[in-house]
């Protein structure tokens, strides 16, 4: 699993990914697989920040102390990575974002565009869509890869899309994601796991439920190991 094959730095943030091995997801443990080792770090940091500010904008009994604590990580992953501060195992594991961390820092602008009273507006819901897809191209960028853009964009809409109730919301999302540009050609190895997330959530969504129904572990495999 990610945890086994991950590289690190520092044995201290052993326990970072023992934690990301039991957090994350399934669907987003398996697409993150199907990266070569040297990336799946980045794979990791970038998905435990996401869920990370997830949380955050779910949480927070008030909207302005979600927004004071998405201003913290945006003021300290704008720091060179020498000045962030110590003790927090998610920044660690971010540290080989460096020149691209300001990526970083534009998804937690993505997340505060959540913090509203429904029903939110479609730029909202663009807004984090953008912040996802910037962050996972200069994770690709990182990683010495095309950016899969494409595949970013969709996959991103494609999961707010899964996790709204308001049918008005949802009604905005799968309007942007209508128009939203199809990925096209073999998306190379270290992005990976963006191509088969957006395959199974593109899948999951034209039938009305979640990831891990029928024939989604074959289009994993397909993709994962092929390319498109």
């Amino acid at each position: 699993m990610v945890s086994e094959t991950l590289v690190t730095h520092d044995s201290d943030l052993q326990a970072f990914w023992e934690e990301a091995e039991e957090q994350l997801l399934p669907p987003i443990r398996l697409a993150i697989a199907y990266a070569p080792a040297a990336a799946r770090q980045l794979w990791t940091g970038f998905f435990m920040l996401d869920r990370r500010f997830a949380q955050i904008v779910a949480t927070a009994r008030e909207p302005m102390l979600a927004q004071m604590r998405l201003a913290w990580w945006r003021e300290t992953l704008h720091r060179p990575v020498e000045d962030w501060p110590a003790g927090e195992p998610l920044l660690a594991a971010l540290s080989d974002w460096g020149e691209e961390r300001s990526a970083l820092a534009g998804l937690a602008d993505g997340w505060e565009a959540m913090i509203g009273e429904p029903p939110l507006d479609a730029a909202a819901f663009a807004s984090l869509a953008g912040a996802r897809e910037d962050a996972i191209s200069a994770l690709g960028r990182l990683s010495g890869a095309d950016a899969a853009r494409a595949a970013a964009h969709r996959w991103a809409l494609a999961d707010i899309a899964m996790n709204l109730s308001d049918e008005t919301e949802r009604g905005r999302v799968d309007a942007l994601l209508a128009s939203a540009t199809k990925p096209s050609g073999k998306c190379p190895k270290s992005m990976r796991p963006i191509a088969v997330l957006d395959a199974q959530t593109q899948r999951a969504l034209a039938e009305g439920r979640r990831i891990g129904g029928p024939g989604d572990l074959a289009v994993a495999l397909r993709i994962g190991l092929l390319g498109r």
